[in-house]
C-alpha cells in the first residue's frame, strides 16, 4: 500500500510538473506572438493551453492586427466562455464585433460588460458611446450618465458630447446632461469658457445653487480671456476684483505680476529682473515703475503689455508720463496699441525719449475697429539699423490711461 501510494503521488507530482511546463511554455509562446506579431506561435499557445482564456485574448490581438476580425472575434468568444465575469474581455469583443459590422453582437457583448461590472464607469462609458454610433441617443446618454456618476473624470468628456450632438445648443445640451448638482454645472461653465461662450457662462453661474469662489470665478476669467472673449472676460474679473480702473493700475501703485485671468500688467519673463516698482522717483501717487536696460532687449520683443477692454468704433486717447536717465539706443524704446484679436495697428506709435529727461506726458490717439473687444499697450523698441544693437540707460513710466474722446468713430 505504502509503495502504491508513493507511486501515486510521484505519478501526480510528474503531472503538475507537466502542466506547469505546458502552461508556462505556453505563456511564453503567447508573449512571443504578440511580440513578432506570430499567428503560428499563438496558434501553438492556444493548443497548448486551450483552457487559458489569456492565449486565446494574446491570438485575438494578433488577428486584429493582421486585420482579420472574424477569427479574432471567434478567439475573444472563447476567451469569454473561458472567464466569462471579465468585463475587459467583453469589451475587447464587442469591438472587434463592432469592427465587423455586427452592432448587435457588439451591444450583447457589453451588455455583458455591464452586468459583470455594474458599478464600473468604463463599461457604461462603452456601452453609452457604441449606443450614440447606433443613433440611440436616448439610452446612450443614460448609460453615459451613469459613467460619470461612477466616475467624475468622465464629466467634461460627457459634456463635449452634449455639446456636438445639441449643435452647440446650450438648452438642449443642459436637457442632454440632466443637471442635478453644482459640480457637473460648473463643469459646463467650464467647457463654456473655453470655448469663448461668455454669454453662456454668464447665464450658467446665474443658475448656480452657491456662488463659486474667487478663484474658480478668475479661473472661469481666465479661461474666457484666452479664448478672446475679452468684454465677458472682464466683465467677471471685474465683479470679483472690484476694479474699474483702465488700464489697471495705471499708476503702478500695486505690485506688477502675472495675473491669472490674464488682466493687468505683464512683464516679459526674460525682462522681470530689470523692472522694479520706484517709490523715490514717480509722476503722480506713490510709485513709478522704473526699467533698468543692461544692453540685452532685443528689438521687437514686449517688455511690458496690458489688455485693455474697449468698445468697437470708438476713438481713444491713450497717456501716460515717462522719464529717463542716461538712455542710449539705436533702437528706441515704443509704445504702441494693438487690436487683441488680430495684432492690427491701432494709431501712430509713440516713440520714448532718450538721453536725460524730466516727467514729461505723451498721448498716443487711436481708433478701435468695428469687431474690436479689447486692445494691448505694449512697450517694445523699434528696429535697429545695425547688429548688435544694445540699450542701455534707465526708463520711468507712470500714470497710464485711456479714454473714450469721441462717442462714434468716422472710421
Amino acid at each position: 500500500m505504502r509503495v502504491a501510494v508513493t507511486t501515486l503521488c510521484i505519478a501526480l507530482c510528474l503531472l503538475l510538473i507537466q502542466a506547469s511546463a505546458r502552461f508556462g511554455f505556453s505563456r511564453m509562446l503567447a508573449r512571443y506572438a504578440l511580440i513578432e506579431n506570430s499567428i503560428p506561435a499563438a496558434d501553438q499557445a492556444a493548443k497548448l493551453t486551450p483552457s487559458d482564456p489569456d492565449v486565446h485574448r494574446s491570438r485575438a490581438t494578433i488577428l486584429n492586427r493582421v486585420q482579420r476580425p472574424a477569427e479574432a472575434a471567434q478567439s475573444l468568444a472563447t476567451a469569454t466562455s473561458l472567464r466569462y465575469r471579465d468585463d475587459t474581455l467583453w469589451i475587447d469583443l464587442a469591438n472587434t464585433r463592432e469592427d465587423l459590422g455586427d452592432t448587435a453582437g457588439a451591444l450583447a457583448a457589453l451588455d455583458q460588460a455591464v452586468r459583470w461590472a455594474p458599478h464600473y464607469a468604463h463599461t457604461h462609458w462603452q456601452r453609452g458611446n457604441l449606443l450614440l454610433r447606433m443613433r440611440r441617443p436616448a439610452g446612450s446618454f443614460a448609460e453615459l450618465r451613469l459613467a460619470t456618476t461612477a466616475n467624475p473624470a468622465y464629466t467634461p468628456n460627457l459634456i463635449d458630447l452634449a455639446w456636438g450632438i445639441s449643435g452647440g445648443n446650450i438648452g438642449t445640451t443642459e436637457s442632454v446632461l440632466e443637471i442635478k448638482d453644482d459640480t457637473v454645472r460648473l463643469a459646463l461653465i467650464r467647457y463654456l469658457a473655453r470655448k469663448g461662450k461668455g454669454r453662456e457662462v454668464a447665464d450658467q453661474l446665474a443658475k448656480l445653487n452657491q456662488s463659486p469662489s474667487t478663484e474658480t470665478q478668475n479661473e472661469f476669467a481666465r479661461l474666457l480671456f484666452a479664448a478672446k472673449a475679452y468684454r465677458e472676460a472682464f466683465d467677471l474679473w471685474r465683479a470679483v476684483n472690484h476694479n474699474t480702473e483702465l488700464p489697471i493700475n495705471g499708476s503702478f501703485e500695486e505690485p506688477i505680476a502675472f495675473n491669472d485671468a490674464g488682466f493687468g500688467w505683464i512683464i516679459a519673463a526674460d525682462q522681470k529682473s530689470h523692472a522694479a516698482i520706484d517709490i523715490s522717483e514717480k509722476f503722480g501717487g506713490a510709485k513709478s515703475l522704473q526699467i533698468n536696460f543692461d544692453g540685452a532687449w532685443p528689438p521687437g520683443t514686449p517688455l511690458l503689455s496690458q489688455t485693455v477692454v474697449v468698445e468697437p468704433g470708438k476713438t481713444y486717447r491713450l497717456s501716460f508720463a515717462v522719464r529717463t536717465k542716461d538712455l542710449v539706443t539705436g533702437g528706441l524704446p515704443v509704445i504702441l496699441v494693438i487690436d487683441a484679436n488680430n495684432n492690427e495697428l491701432l494709431g501712430q506709435p509713440e516713440n520714448l525719449p532718450t538721453a536725460t529727461t524730466p516727467w514729461r506726458i505723451l498721448n498716443l490717439n487711436f481708433t478701435t475697429t468695428a469687431t474690436s473687444q479689447a486692445v494691448i499697450i505694449r512697450l517694445l523698441r523699434n528696429t535697429c539699423d545695425s547688429s548688435p544693437c544694445p540699450i542701455f540707460g534707465t526708463l520711468w513710466l507712470d500714470e497710464f490711461h485711456v479714454e473714450q474722446t469721441e462717442p462714434t468713430s468716422t472710421r
